[in-house]
């Protein structure tokens, strides 16, 4: 069988298909579903310095191709996750990727420090796509100063992979990509969700408490995939690839576009098997192209 293996920010992987934050939990719901030892890594919910509620429902609703949410980053805190829940997730042989946030640069150097030196994580995933509220509420992904100074904050605050998570929700997303490497960013992951809204036609009310949210999906997949081939062409660090990712053929559009590898998120509602599905998709593709690794995809697009 063909290679799946890699190496992303020094973490090495048996292959390339991840479980994207937010998707997965922190692994127990999906566990009963989906063999945890067969994936790449697994990418936790996000985790804060202190537990937060979330927003109040309703919090997700179906569009055409895909779903918005605003479910608000519940989570049960950075004490609580190492204690209860890292325990759980050590039982697999597979790598954990702790998706990280916070509403100030310094409470991501907190929380980012919090997971030096915890045995059974692997690296961190930062979601800059947060509001930061000292200074109006505007996302910290969406400024590149503010992105520049999350990404050194939480580049000096810990000794793991750092893997940033960008948003799409920006004019040029080449800039953000840059300044992540600058700043020591040991990958990238893209893209996060695009802002979106839905109105029910009947009450004339927004279908989400929050009135808007992040739109996943198939329906983003395209925008995805452009930005993947547009940031591997600027930065020479790994991209985890992720929006929309339903098939093997999905997959493969992002490795040819020059992710080194992908994640599987709204998906995983549908099918909680499907990231087992397309890695055995993945290794019939090479194999039937006669191509020996996954190394052999990446970036590979014809233009």
């Amino acid at each position: 069988m063909p290679d799946l293996s890699i190496e992303i920010a020094g973490i090495k992987l048996r292959n390339p298909v991840l479980l994207a934050s937010g998707t997965a939990g922190y692994g127990e719901d999906i566990a009963r579903y989906c063999d945890l030892n067969r994936v790449g890594a697994i990418i936790t919910k996000g985790i804060a310095l202190k537990p937060t509620p979330g927003n109040p429902p309703p919090r997700i609703c179906e569009t055409p191709a895909g779903m918005l949410n605003a479910i608000g980053l519940p989570n049960v805190g950075v004490d609580t996750f190492i204690k209860e829940n890292i325990p759980f997730l050590k039982k697999f042989d597979t790598r954990v990727i702790v998706n990280i946030f916070g509403a100030t640069v310094d409470e991501y150097g907190e929380v980012a420090g919090s997971f030096t030196g915890v045995e059974g994580v692997h690296g961190l995933e930062v979601n800059i796509s947060c509001p930061n509220i000292k200074e109006g509420g505007i996302a910290f992904g969406t400024d590149l100063e503010a992105t520049r100074r999350v990404v050194r904050t939480v580049r000096r605050s810990t000794t793991l992979p750092v893997i940033i998570k960008l948003s799409p929700n920006v004019t040029d997303i080449i800039p953000f990509a840059m300044v992540c490497k600058d700043e020591g960013a040991d990958a990238i992951s893209m893209i996060n969700t695009l802002l979106g809204m839905s109105i029910d036609t009947e009450t004339w009310k927004p279908r989400l408490a929050n009135i808007t949210g992040g739109l996943s999906g198939p329906a983003i997949k395209p925008v995805a995939v452009r930005m993947v081939w547009q940031v591997y062409n600027a930065v020479d660090i790994p991209i985890i690839g992720m929006g929309g990712i339903t098939t093997t053929g999905d997959a493969v559009e992002f490795f040819l576009a020059g992710t080194s590898a992908v994640a599987v998120g709204t998906a995983n509602f549908l099918n909680p098997n499907v990231s087992i599905e397309i890695i055995d998709g993945l290794g019939r593709y090479l194999e039937e192209r006669g191509i020996d690794s996954i190394r052999g995809l990446i970036g590979a697009v014809k233009i």
